[in-house]
């Protein structure tokens, strides 16, 4: 039997010491069993293996700079055309009208006159705007005593105040209380007064003519006056209520 044939066993096959893969394969088996069995039993001292060999490699990557954006060019003016002729406008000859306008002369200014009193016509020789007059007024004087009253009439005296003057009417005193007649009467230059017209009713007639003969009878005046002085015949007002 040769010396390679005694390496072998006695089914043909090699020792498990001269195969180098299964000796690797059993050494990573043994190294994980330890690994597990260390890890279950110490595991902080794992994680600080573990931590130890990562702190051990430091990797630091560089950012390359970033390269500046190249400046702008302006774009080049275009080129500019010749400069233009200037214009020059083409002369017009006025016409001359074919009607002739006729000048009026401006009139004087009235100021320039040398007389004290300027204007269009001369001034005459007398002492007032258009002449001098002689007389004292607008007119002549008359005779009578004037246009109208200039002081109206007072009442100075009498009254109307008894209800035995008038008659009941019908409906009794009550339908008269809180009337009022008007009563126009002219009053003469003596104080009296001369005539009576009813200027507003109080609704009942005979009330109104009675109260127009009372009041002739009764009442007495101061009479108006003209501008002289002189006593005038005047219309005067009177109005009468009825409390009775």
């Amino acid at each position: 039997m040769s010396s390679a044939d005694e390496d072998d066993d006695d089914f043909g096959h090699k020792p498990f010491y001269k195969r180098p893969g299964a000796m690797a394969l059993a050494a990573v088996v043994q190294v994980a069993v330890l690994a597990v069995f260390v890890r279950a039993l110490a595991p902080e001292f794992t994680a600080k293996a573990t931590n130890a060999v990562l702190a051990t490699f430091s990797v630091t990557v560089a950012t390359p700079p970033s390269s500046p954006e190249p400046a702008k060019q302006p774009k080049p003016a275009g080129g500019s055309g010749d400069v233009g002729k200037k214009a020059v406008p083409r002369a017009v000859k006025a016409e001359k009208p074919k009607i002739a306008i006729a000048q009026t002369p401006a009139p004087r200014a009235s100021s320039s006159g040398s007389a004290d009193s300027s204007g269009a016509r001369d001034t005459g020789s007398g002492t007032g705007a258009g002449g001098s007059g002689t007389g004292t007024g607008s007119g002549t004087g008359g005779s009578g005593q004037g246009g109208g009253a200039v002081t109206k009439a007072v009442h100075v005296s009498g009254q109307i105040n008894n209800a035995r003057d008038f008659p009941v009417p019908e409906g009794g005193r009550e339908a008269r209380i809180g009337k009022a007649v008007i009563l126009a009467l002219t009053v003469t230059p003596d104080g009296r007064a001369s005539g009576c017209r009813v200027y507003k009713s109080s609704g009942l007639p005979e009330t109104d003519q009675i109260t127009c003969r009372l009041a002739k009878d009764r009442l007495r005046f101061k009479p108006a006056t003209n501008a002289a002085g002189a006593p005038v015949t005047s219309t005067f007002y009177w109005q009468q209520k009825f409390f009775f």
